[in-house]
């Protein structure tokens, strides 16, 4: 009950239009933070995980360096988008047990999504074991093929890796337990560090020591999650393993393959873009230069998606305490915030552009590509700090299917297209894929800040009241069944 009372205090609805402004915006950034710190925490560090791996590699050679962002940002983001997305129905489905009471149904329904996804990672295991004649088939260069294989045999625990990491992570948010995620994510983060360190530069162990300091800290992280969960600490939503599990899989199937394949064109827009960077002129230091800034990019725009999560959590809040003019109010003071921070890292790229390059690798072709991106690295970053913000607002308002439909128009209908036009026709090469990427998110921001301003969120308010009154409607039906059966 303890947790439930904190939840009530931290997203209990902004204060009356009483007080200074200053006032308010103090109140709503605590309850903001409090949502948003430990999402970001654990987004941060575990993004952090790969940045620094990329970075131990980069000074090994910059043929593994490419290989590594072959891997990486196409082959495992492939892997992540499927087993992400398909894990997602995990936090719908623990979300409504444990809003319905039924604390016990969230160890079944974890162990169901673990059967599924050990499935699906199986499945994908081959495309990571051919994964060299894969590149080969695509036009990639042999060398960089060639050892793009053998970094991916490196990443077949990592697949596994994500089977009980997504899962246990939305089962204990589920709880509102999210604190614990963020410390274990923190520690992997700093075990990763000092294993990369150790196995890379003291013991010269290569690739392989920078691939198990990976696989290592990673498994530390999930040995956590698992600790945390049998220890007692899950008491009531984990009482076991269960054949119950095996039962009613379709359901929870059907739920995890939409998921997925939403999920999936939406993360995999960035690996489209790598893969036409490997048609480039250089194409080993284009790969590596548009890794680097796809990775430092990506790592910003993780304590972005902290703020996703925040706006969500806020504008939901207010929209089902019936207050309007508060989901509005959260949305402006997240979106300042973000904004404010996504200001500094643009400042951070403009003046350090070139020698981010040098934290990656020691390759003065690579170091020149990256400083020819560092000004449209800095204005994606900027751009990070709006989209996330407002797609969490859509989420929170429970208009993400609209938003669904915006993401994959911006993308592959301008954003690719328009990046192999000036990437090829117009001969910019690398700086023509990134321009294209930058023009797909700016229509992104600028349709979803469209349609954020244009929204009736009286009409939303109205739309929460129905299906809050529907959902009490079909508990009390639920509860009367439950009397009847056991009367009878």
């Amino acid at each position: 009950m303890s947790d439930d009372r904190m939840e009530e205090r931290l997203l209990g609805t902004e204060a009356k239009d009483k007080g200074s402004l200053f006032g308010k915006v103090w109140a709503e950034s605590k309850k903001i933070w409090r949502v948003t710190f430990p999402a970001m925490l654990a987004r941060v560090t575990t993004y952090g995980v790969f940045v620094v791996t990329q970075a131990f590699v980069g000074h090994i050679s910059d043929t593994e360096l490419a290989a590594y962002a072959l891997i990486q940002i196409i082959g495992l983001r492939f892997a992540n988008g499927i087993i992400l997305g398909m894990s997602s129905a995990t936090e719908t489905l623990c979300g409504q047990a444990f809003g319905a009471e039924q604390y016990h149904m969230l160890g079944i329904y974890l162990q169901r999504s673990w059967i599924i996804n050990l499935v699906t990672a199986t499945i994908l295991v081959p495309f990571f074991v051919y994964s060299s004649s894969i590149f080969k088939l695509l036009g990639i260069e042999d060398d960089v093929a060639e050892a793009a294989g053998n970094i991916a045999l490196w990443f077949i625990p990592i697949i596994y890796y994500y089977v009980f990491f997504f899962t246990i992570q939305m089962f204990l948010q589920s709880q509102l337990k999210n604190a614990i995620i963020g410390w274990l994510c923190t520690i992997s983060f700093a075990i990763h560090v000092l294993l990369s360190w150790l196995f890379v530069y003291v013991l010269d162990w290569g690739i392989p020591g920078a691939m198990s300091a990976l696989i290592i800290s990673n498994w530390l992280g999930v040995i956590g999650e698992f600790v945390y969960m049998f220890g007692g600490w899950c008491e009531s939503t984990w009482t076991g393993f269960t054949w119950a599990a095996f039962a009613d899989l379709w359901p929870v199937i059907k739920l995890s393959v939409s998921s997925g394949i939403m999920l999936c064109l939406e993360l995999w827009y960035t690996s489209v873009l790598v893969l036409l960077a490997g048609y480039m002129t250089n194409a080993t230091a284009a790969i590596s230069a548009f890794s680097i800034c796809l990775n430092i990019s990506g790592w910003e725009l993780m304590i972005c998606l902290g703020f996703l999560t925040g706006a969500s959590v806020r504008v939901s809040n207010e929209l089902g305490q019936g207050n309007a003019k508060a989901a509005v109010f959260a949305i402006k003071v997240i979106l300042g915030t973000s904004i404010s921070i996504g200001v500094v890292f643009w400042i951070l790229c403009l003046v350090f552009g070139r020698q981010i390059a040098y934290i990656f690798t020691s390759e003065e072709d690579v170091a020149e590509e990256v400083s020819s991106l560092s000004v449209l690295l800095a204005f994606s970053i900027l751009l990070n700090s709006v989209q996330p913000v407002l797609s969490g607002a859509a989420v929170g308002s429970g208009t993400q299917s609209v938003v669904a439909y915006v993401n994959m128009c911006s993308y592959y209908v301008i954003g690719v297209p328009l990046g192999v036009v000036l990437a090829y026709v117009a001969k910019l090469e690398i700086q023509g894929i990134w321009i294209g990427m930058i023009i797909g998110v700016a229509t992104q921001t600028a349709v979803l800040s469209f349609i954020t301003y244009r929204m009736n969120w009286d009409k939303q308010v109205n739309k929460a009241k129905e299906k809050l009154h529907r959902l009490f409607l079909e508990r009390s039906e639920d509860h009367g069944e439950s009397s009847t059966t056991l009367n009878s």
